[in-house]
């Protein structure tokens, strides 16, 4: 996949099946989309393109509002992108200016000007352009006027329930992670760099390894403790993981993600370390005594073991 922040020198000599989007979480319902794009580009000899903006919308239109969280960071985003088999992901600068644009010069500037797409598909409630005035109508009427193919993909479901980014965020938030993996499409992942602790998992007799996750915007699930395959230098381990303020152990309650790897006893300070999360076991609380912390840690590795 060939990534494009300078749409002044973007060029092509085939047709471009274009698709536009947050695409947040890349899940079930954006592969809908994705397989759609790469079976016309291949009809038609053509290649894919996703267009998106960056910063989020949000950051830009709302900057006092610090409640935005995101499935994915761009780093993560563009790797599942690639992954899904889009070829080329244009990433536009979003700005208020831009915001102000009306929605036939959107599809103007971007689409016919821009990348003089072929064929554009959309969800079927994408909008676009100021206000968010701009539809699917409004691209079929555009795509008349500048001789490009438009298509639109309707609701997808599964299991009676429709795929969202927003449902799928609620359901990391409430705990529910085999519900938000199912409609993922893989399990949902925590990324950042090993920094120090206070030490007290390894006096109790279970290491962790302390994630500090670099992307401010990433959604951090439900308080608990999770059953997790980690990966370091490409090697997958088995552990578990646990989110919250350590009641037992930590009066001052700062939020901690701490991951205890089976069989591995490395000094992995400053490491990156990629976090999959299978299955949560049960949510965090408070112990009368450290001992029945150890004792209860014990349990969840007993059941992280069974899951993985």
């Amino acid at each position: 996949m060939i990534v494009h922040t300078d749409f002044s020198a973007f060029k092509t000599d085939v047709p471009l099946v274009v698709t536009i989007g947050t695409f947040d979480g890349v899940h079930l319902g954006h592969h809908a989309i994705i397989d759609r794009l790469s079976s016309v580009a291949q009809s038609c000899g053509g290649e894919t393109a996703l267009l998106t903006f960056y910063p989020h919308p949000r950051m830009v239109l709302h900057p006092a509002d610090h409640e935005l969280k995101l499935l994915n960071s761009p780093q993560e985003k563009a790797a599942l992108l690639e992954k899904a088999g889009v070829q080329h992901l244009m990433i536009y600068p979003f700005s208020e200016e831009f915001s102000r644009l009306a929605a036939e010069n959107y599809v103007r500037n971007l689409l016919v000007n821009g990348l003089k797409a072929h064929t554009v598909i959309v969800g079927y409630d994408h909008r676009f352009g100021r206000n968010r005035e701009g539809d699917f109508s409004t691209l079929k009427e555009m795509s008349e006027l500048f001789g490009f193919q438009v298509e639109e993909i309707p609701a997808r479901d599964i299991d009676t329930v429709h795929i969202s980014s927003t449902k799928i965020r609620q359901a990391l938030e409430e705990g529910q992670l085999s519900h938000a993996n199912k409609l993922l499409g893989y399990h949902y992942t925590l990324q950042g760099t090993v920094i120090h602790g206070d030490a007290r998992g390894r006096t109790i007799g279970f290491p962790t390894a302390n994630l500090q996750v670099n992307y401010p915007y990433k959604l951090i699930p439900a308080h608990g403790v999770y059953a997790i395959r980690a990966i370091l230098h490409e090697q997958i381990y088995s552990g578990v993981l646990n989110i919250g303020l350590r009641p037992t152990v930590d009066p001052a309650g700062q939020l901690r993600i701490e991951a205890h790897l089976f069989s591995f006893d490395q000094m992995i300070y400053g490491e990156n370390l990629r976090i999959e999360l299978v299955e949560r076991i049960r949510e965090e609380r408070k112990f009368s005594s450290v001992q029945d912390l150890q004792a209860q840690i014990a349990l969840d590795i007993q059941t992280a073991r069974m899951l993985l």
